[in-house]
């Protein structure tokens, strides 16, 4: 048994995966992507966000941090993030529930007895489980005793990477999967570094390691490819039209889907909550024309065109 530490569940997914999926968010996150849109995810340590609609303003929490972390401004409550040992005395303490938990610890065996309670779900649509985060590799040894767990249970399993691990970690983690998600944001190595804080040759050298792991022995993996379509970043014809050839030439046909995923702002209030500056909080969402655009400029790069499928939300026109 391997205890780790997870953000939440999203039940009823079908964002992950193939049919309706129940998600699973790590905590942590070796990358730090300029438009993360789960910034309670990238830190591997448990943390506490404030809701001002359901403060009573009672001061519970303040008396009860037992670190000192918290006091009451003009703004609000405020956390002191360097101070804060991630114990949750506040949030337990909290009346109102106007301090809730971003993580919690579990067990892998704990974890999948709470997955197995989906299973009527994933049967009846041909979903199944999808570990994401954060980042699942960024805790090796207890993705892969979840993911062993649902195995043995007869699950469809995916694991959601940014690739960003070492070789021998996805060797640990494939036996047990059966789809995987891998992100492949940008092919310039100097701009890929300055949006995520990271260079991509790992990344790359990864996918390389998949593409041998399918022949060596012959097995029933699969791979999609995702990538966030970020205004000013990653969707330009001239990276998609990289990624595409880069596609093209080294995975042949084992990419079954190219997905490319519209940029969204749903998650500026939590970098709010959060106490963090974000990049894109004024980048409006994607056109439908703008997103058509990307899945053109995509299709042809040199990819099998029918690999190729723009998804999300897009702003309404004026």
């Amino acid at each position: 048994m391997t205890e780790g530490r997870i953000l939440n569940l999203q039940r009823f997914s079908t964002e992950d995966g193939p049919g309706l999926r129940t998600t699973v968010f790590f905590k942590g996150c070796s990358l730090r992507c300029a438009w993360c849109h789960n910034p309670e995810s990238l830190s591997p340590r448990l943390q506490t966000v404030w809701y001002q609609t359901r403060c009573l303003g009672c001061h519970t929490c303040l008396s009860a941090c037992p670190n000192g972390c918290l006091s009451m401004g003009t703004d609000g409550l405020q956390i002191d993030r360097e101070r804060c040992q991630g114990c949750l005395t506040c949030a337990r303490e909290c009346p109102s529930g106007a301090i809730e938990a971003l993580g919690k610890i579990i067990s892998d065996e704990e974890l999948v007895a709470e997955l197995i309670k989906d299973r009527a779900y994933f049967e009846s649509s041909g979903g199944g489980v999808t570990l994401s985060g954060g980042e699942p590799t960024f805790q090796p040894e207890f993705a892969q005793g979840v993911l062993r767990g649902l195995k043995e249970q007869g699950l469809s399993t995916a694991l959601d990477t940014c690739g960003e691990c070492s070789p021998r970690t996805l060797d640990r983690l494939l036996p047990y999967t059966d789809l995987v998600l891998y992100d492949l944001k940008l092919l310039d190595a100097e701009q890929h570094r300055a949006f995520t804080g990271q260079t991509n040759t790992l990344i790359l050298e990864n996918l390389l390691f998949l593409r041998e792991y399918f022949n060596d022995p012959p097995n029933s993996l699969e791979l999609w490819i995702r990538t966030p379509l970020i205004p000013g970043a990653t969707a330009t014809q001239e990276n998609l039209n990289a990624l595409g050839g880069w596609i093209a030439r080294n995975l042949e046909d084992r990419v079954a889907r190219w997905e490319l995923c519209a940029f969204n702002n749903l998650c500026r209030d939590q970098y709010t909550r959060l106490g963090l500056d974000w990049a894109y909080a004024q980048t409006p969402l994607m056109s439908a024309e703008e997103l058509a655009c990307c899945e053109q400029a995509a299709k042809c790069s040199g990819v099998v065109p029918g690999i190729v499928h723009a998804t999300g939300a897009t702003r309404l026109p004026v």
